[in-house]
């Protein structure tokens, strides 16, 4: 678990910290299992991931997902630059996913 969020991080929690993204539950460096989840909302079971491009094509993190879906989480990943520029893209997607099934 890092001490200091990366810039990404941080603007993301600024979004949905305090049940600001329509009254869902977000936590923020969540330990799980040999994991720390970026954000989670446990009452659906989602979470968010926020990568840099050392994410790209990832063994690892497609390792951690496939724990995750067993477990009965959904993921959304998203780009920081994403997070950082398309701030709004990225709640609607958000939402989208939270809303779906």
């Amino acid at each position: 678990m890092r001490r200091e969020p990366t810039d990404a991080e941080a603007a993301m929690w600024r979004l949905l910290r305090d049940r600001r993204l329509v009254r869902f539950k977000f936590r923020r460096q969540v330990p799980f299992q040999n994991f720390i989840l970026d954000f989670v909302c446990f009452e659906q079971r989602f979470i968010v991931e926020i990568d840099g491009s050392q994410h790209a094509e990832s063994k690892r993190d497609e390792a951690r997902d496939r724990i995750f879906l067993t477990e009965g989480f959904r993921i959304a990943r998203y780009w920081n630059n994403d997070v950082l520029q398309r701030p709004t893209n990225v709640l609607e997607d958000i939402l989208a996913k939270l809303a779906g099934p």
